[in-house]
């Protein structure tokens, strides 16, 4: 398994989580395709700029987690600090 593909699925686990179980949206199969390319994708970038490519897997990783992907639906970290203030 190639450096990259940690991160990539990562993005593709949290971003269905947050969707499906956190918001209670229907389940979205574009993701966990979208995701299956994107890590395939990464794994062959890899042999070519394997520091390039490892630094943007991450990078996608850190931005998914504070950035809307679809307007409504929170951001996982909205939907965790919605979380975390509903018990004061």
């Amino acid at each position: 398994m190639s450096r990259t593909t940690g991160p990539i699925l990562a993005v593709g686990g949290i971003t269905l989580v947050n969707a499906v179980v956190v918001n209670n949206r229907p389940i979205d199969w574009r993701v966990p395709i979208a995701t299956g390319i994107a890590a395939g994708i990464f794994s062959l970038a890899e042999q070519g700029w394997e520091k390039g490519a490892v630094a943007l897997s991450y990078l996608a990783l850190v931005t998914v987690m504070f950035v809307r992907l679809q307007p409504n639906v929170p951001a996982p970290v909205e939907s965790f600090s919605t979380w975390w203030n509903q018990g004061k």
